[in-house]
């Protein structure tokens, strides 16, 4: 009997990794025409996201929010300066600190964006609340993943 508790729990459907891994690759395929007639790239669209709450942040505190460090978010926010979409400029007072401020452009892209999530909702099949307990339980587990 636990031989067989053993194998159950190696098989790959009943891996939590694989639930959200596999999930998140539909999501992304899911979002790709969406954000592509945007222009934007996934990464992209969740830098926006956080500057549309917060615009003039510092790449660090963007870099906080998103879970991304400097080397991952410099080059994608060195595309989207190319862009237009944002202004990087380094802090007087402290030459480490660059602050990142949304062009007109980049705002103006929210209006755009806003039909998203109701094409997100449509295509999940859930309800309000159901999305937002499935968020929560994974805003929750990735708290205690990082300790």
């Amino acid at each position: 009997m636990k031989q067989a508790n053993a194998d159950a729990m190696l098989q790959l459907d009943n891996q939590l990794c694989f639930a959200l891994y596999s999930t998140s690759l539909a999501m992304t395929r899911l979002y790709k025409p969406l954000l592509d007639e945007l222009g934007l790239t996934y990464p992209q669209y969740l830098a926006l996201l956080v500057l549309w709450e917060q615009d003039g942040l510092t790449v660090s505190e963007l870099g906080e929010r998103l879970f991304l460090d400097s080397g991952t978010l410099t080059p994608l926010l060195k595309r989207m300066e190319a862009a237009s979409l944002l202004s990087r400029l380094r802090d007087v007072a402290d030459e480490r600190r660059v602050h990142i401020t949304l062009t007109a452009a980049g705002r103006q892209l929210k209006s755009k964006a806003e039909k998203i999530p109701g094409c997100i909702l449509s295509a999940t099949q859930c309800s309000i609340p159901e999305l937002l307990a499935l968020t929560q339980q994974m805003q929750t587990l990735r708290q205690r993943l990082a300790g």
